[in-house]
Formats: C-alpha cells, structure tokens, sequence
C-alpha cells in the first residue's frame, strides 16, 4: 500500500474514533428569553374558569399594570389560563376563542395588551385536552399548527401543561413544541407545566427544552400548600440560572386565604428562590397592603438580579429556615423564615453566607427598610409565619 494511501485511511480512522469519543453538545433552548425569571400576571388563581374570566378582566389587568406602575417594576406578561377556547376545532383543525369570554378574538386582547407596552400568554396543554374538565382541545399531535396560531396572534408566552397526555413521555411531548415555537421565529417564552411528577425529573431535562418549569402540583391559597411548594423548591437551586427556571407556581398575594404575613413570606421567598413572579389575585379588587407586597422593588430586585442565583438553604432546624442568595453586586439576600406557629429568634453569620472576612456589615430590612451595621452576626426576632429578609453588604 502506498505511503500516502495509508496516510489517508489512517486519517479517516482517527476521525471517525473522535466523532464517537466527542459527544454531540446538548441541544440547549438559548432563545434568548427570561434571563430574569418572568413578572407578570395569570389569571388562573383567582377566577379558574368562572365567568368572570373574560376579555374585561384582561384588559382591566393590563390597565392596572400600567397606572399602577406595576410595568414599571418589571411586572411584564398578561397571560390567560384555561377556558378560553372553545370545545372544538374548526373546520381547519384551529383552535377557537370562546365568543363570549373573548368577543374581540385572542389577537385583539393582544394587540391591546401590546398598546400597553405589556407583552402577552396564553395556555394549552401537552395532551389530547386541556386539564378543565369541559374538555377543551390540547397540543398533542397539533404542535406546528397551534404554536402558527399563537404566533399569529401574537402570543408571547405560553403555558403548557399536562393533562390527558396519553402516556407518551414528556420529554418527547415538550420538545415538539419546542421545536414548533422555535420554527414560527416569534419570539415566545416556553413554560414548561409538567408538575413533576413524572422520571426523569423535568428539572434534569428542562434546560435545553424550556426556560421554566414547574416543580410542584398546583398551589392553593394557604399556608400548608404555599410552604409546602417552597419546601420541594428550595432544594433544585443547581437548574435555575438565566434562561431556565424553577417554577413553584404563581402567586396568591391578595387571593384572601393567608394573613398579610404570610403572603409576606410568600413573596420573599418566590423571590428568594429565583422564582417567576405571576401574579394571581383580580388587581381590580386588591386593596393597598396587596399592592405594598407585590410592589416591594427590594424584593422584586433579589427576584430579578441578574446573576440568576436561586437561593439555597444554609440551615432548616425545627422549622427556622435561613436562605442564602449570592448576587450579582457580590452582596448577599439573606432569609430568615419562621414555619411555626409562634415567635422565634433566627440567626446565621456573614461566614456562613460567604462572606466573611470583614469588620462589618450593613443589613437593610427589604420589608421595614430600616438599616443597621453588624460584625457579623445575623439575627431577628421572627413572628409565627413571618420572614425577614436582610441584604446584606460589606
């Protein structure tokens, strides 16, 4: 064999040996969307599917965004939940908005939300129906057809979630929409509701496929279901960063179930984990200490710092819990968060958060806003339920 032969085939074979050693890189979302976790508003928590889930009430929402400055403290995306389609396709197998929830038709009460300089969700789920029980019509096997017709509409955020899936594993069910978003070139945020329940964990495959996912079963307005979402959350802080999120789901600030403390420490702690901030109380009705919790800019910053850091937990005994969140300034959120019923004294130390080392330390309270200087310890007399949340600076 000629010298020069042997060169060439031994080239080949070196090659193709690196082609099988070198694993292809995962394909990862990269959209470009949610590098802070998403703000905005679901309706779902307040009305589910009552009548007074309408195109009135979405359009009030967008308009209580705007006057309220709400928009302007990062609250972004007006998104509707289930009911809003009709029970049947058309003719053309397309989607169709209930006439009498939404006479003006989906791309209308977008086009309105968008004169608002708000952007637009809507919802369906990964299977044959969505999860109401009047059955109306999911995504599975329509993926191309209704992600076009969310692009059309000028959806900018959808929620898809996971009923009546026919058993067909999620993680082929959720990159087909994936995949069929990414192909109408609209720019859409990809929410992943897929509850985790299933194996393998949506949380281990969730990055390359959606820039949110939920972590738990739906929440409801009460302390139990509220901490017990923060308790299975707190513990994923390794897949949330910029562009792909833990999910708790949305908020019940204002819904009435819990005390103002306690939705104080909802708040904080949907914050302190990185979580999206949805708002799920009808605004047309809230009352000024809602408004004071959801428009709390300190708070809302920890949410939005854009290191993307999900808190972790630096100690949980007898149910005092101490967070930990690294921002992007180098500072630290620290949460101390009090699950029982009476009154206790939390502490840690700058150490323990990372940060020692130095003569002193500023903490402000995000919710009293009172500031004081420190050595190094950490403290406050915490109420049953309630949680106090320092930044903490050297």
């Amino acid at each position: 064999m000629p010298a020069s032969t042997f060169a060439r085939r031994c080239a080949v074979i070196a090659a193709a040996a690196l082609a099988l050693a070198v694993p292809e890189p995962a394909l990862a979302l990269e959209n470009g969307l949610a590098r802070t976790p998403p703000m905005g508003f679901n309706n779902w928590n307040s009305t589910q599917c009552r009548p007074d889930f309408d195109e009135k009430m979405i359009k009030g929402i967008a308009d209580i965004f705007v006057a309220r400055g709400l928009r302007d403290a990062g609250y972004r995306y007006v998104n509707i939940d289930d009911c809003w389609a009709l029970p049947s396709r058309n003719a053309q197998g397309e989607l169709q908005p209930d006439p009498k929830r939404f006479p003006g038709g989906i791309k209308a009460l977008a086009d309105y939300v968008h004169s608002k300089g708000l952007k637009f969700g809507i919802y369906t789920s990964a299977g044959t129906k969505t999860c109401n029980t009047a059955g109306f019509p999911g995504g599975l096997g329509h993926e191309r057809q209704d992600a076009n017709l969310f692009a059309s509409w000028g959806v900018d955020y959808l929620k898809y979630d996971n009923c009546n899936n026919q058993g067909v594993d999620a993680r082929k069910r959720y990159k087909a929409m994936r995949d069929a978003l990414a192909k109408t070139g609209r720019e859409i945020v990809y929410s992943i509701c897929e509850w985790g329940r299933t194996d393998p964990k949506v949380w281990t495959w969730g990055e390359p496929v959606g820039n949110l996912w939920r972590t738990t079963g739906d929440i409801s307005d009460n302390w139990s279901s509220m901490i017990g979402k923060a308790k299975a959350n707190r513990v994923l802080a390794q897949y949330a960063g910029p562009g792909h999120w833990n999910d708790p789901d949305m908020l019940e600030v204002g819904n009435g179930g819990m005390t103002a403390t306690e939705y104080r420490t909802h708040f904080s702690l949907w914050a302190m984990m990185a979580a999206p901030l949805l708002i799920g109380s009808d605004l047309r009705k809230a009352g000024a200490e809602t408004f004071g919790i959801l428009e709390n800019a300190d708070i809302i910053a920890l949410d939005q710092d854009p290191l993307g850091r999900q808190a972790t937990v630096v100690s949980a005994e007898g149910g005092l819990v101490v967070y930990n969140k690294v921002l992007a300034d180098g500072s630290r959120a620290v949460a101390l968060s009090n699950e029982n019923t009476s009154t206790a004294t939390i502490g840690t130390t700058a150490a323990a958060l990372g940060i020692g080392g130095a003569p002193s330390y500023e903490l402000k309270d995000l919710w009293s806003k009172a500031t004081r200087t420190t050595t190094g310890k950490i403290s406050a007399s915490v109420p049953g339920h309630g949680t106090v949340v320092y930044r903490v600076t050297r």
